[in-house]
């Protein structure tokens, strides 16, 4: 837990990890979801991380819509409850047709073959 936490707070503050591992050997399962302070974090791991090498094995790094909290987490304190409670990270509404775009939100433009 603590190689991934170093490994990965080049991008922002780590507030929660969930390393999976196995019920009987305690062995990592080799993966774990992660939570960054703020979402922008989030967006330069899942974009800087996703693919590359690690001691010789591509890692897959991509946005989970959602997180649920181990089985197993009634030995937990009190504050990594109430981050399973509310989850982490920023919680953004849906995007509906009626809303308006920002200044600084592109809009898709398709592009026909002959341009």
């Amino acid at each position: 837990e603590g190689d991934v936490i170093c490994v990965f707070s080049q991008y922002g503050e780590v507030v929660n990890i969930n390393l999976v591992r196995d019920k009987k050997t305690g062995k990592s399962k080799g993966f774990c979801f992660l939570c960054y302070e703020d979402q922008r974090s989030t967006i330069l791991a899942v974009d800087n991380f996703n693919g590359i090498k690690i001691k010789g094995r591509t890692i897959r790094v991509d946005h989970v819509a959602n997180y649920r909290p181990p089985k197993d987490s009634d030995d937990l304190d009190d504050i990594t409850k109430a981050l399973h409670a509310k989850g982490c990270g920023v919680k953004t509404p849906p995007h509906t047709s009626s809303d308006s775009l920002s200044e600084d939100e592109d809009v898709p433009v398709k592009k026909e073959k002959g341009e």
